[in-house]
């Protein structure tokens, strides 16, 4: 299963690889988890030293919406609701690790949860976050993607 989108789009904010603004995570699954290692870069931190909490949120939403692809009926989502704890500071400077893995379906709705921490010990919690996510249906899938047609064959065929 492919958690990373390499279609003909690849502009999101969160993940794109061709989007010279993206966050440019790259996701990867262990045991049922969604997990992705982000080192944050100068430019996003709001106080001096410490990553702005719109980029870590942005950081969350992005690895539970990964999360979907292990129910039972695997799709690509979109946020319905998203809740964040923010545990402490993140500072700039060390590679961080978000992991994430989904807690409940319910028909086109699924429910995940997930944490920031450090990479090199996992121990370390700056943030957790649970939310909701639904599946789009095939009428907003086709307005959105409509001039993309290898990026709507990439999030349907999970």
């Amino acid at each position: 299963m492919d958690l990373n989108d390499t279609s003909d789009y690849q502009r999101c904010f969160a993940c794109g690889q061709q989007n010279p603004f993206s966050l440019k995570l790259v996701f990867r699954e262990e045991n049922a988890t969604v997990v992705s290692d982000f080192l944050p870069r100068e430019e996003h931190q709001g106080f001096p030293g410490v990553i702005h909490g719109g980029i870590i949120a942005t950081v969350m939403d992005e690895a539970l919406n990964r999360a979907s692809v292990f129910a039972t009926q695997p799709t690509w989502t979109m946020t319905g609701r998203l809740e964040i704890r923010y545990r402490r500071a993140v500072p700039y400077g060390p590679l961080l690790r978000v992991r994430a893995s989904l807690t409940s379906q319910r028909g086109r709705m699924v429910q995940a949860s997930g944490k920031l921490m450090l990479a090199d010990d996992e121990q370390v919690i700056f943030a957790e976050a649970q939310g909701t996510f639904m599946a789009p249906s095939s009428a907003v899938l086709d307005a959105v993607m409509k001039d993309y047609p290898a990026m709507r064959t990439f999030f349907t065929e999970v």
